[in-house]
């Protein structure tokens, strides 16, 4: 979990994640940062997001990331 709080930290330092429900609904994270932020996660976890699971409620709380990185092979820590 920690892990992706520092990724999210890296792409928009501005924002403190711990404190948003929905990282979407609150501007926190707009298309281009959910490019981006899937390409981090793909590295880090040493897994490929199936373009069919990059939608905006996989990728609103770090619960919803933890998931769709898990579902497509990733091995996250809780």
């Amino acid at each position: 979990m920690e892990t992706v709080y520092e990724i999210l930290n890296s792409l928009r330092p501005e924002f403190d994640f711990k404190s948003s429900k929905d990282f979407i609904e609150d501007g926190y994270l707009d298309s281009f940062d959910v490019v981006s932020l899937v390409t981090e996660l793909e590295d880090h976890f040493d897994c490929i997001i199936d373009a069919l699971d990059i939608l905006p409620e996989n990728f609103n709380t770090v619960a919803s990331i933890m998931n769709i990185v898990k579902k497509n092979g990733g091995k996250c820590e809780e």
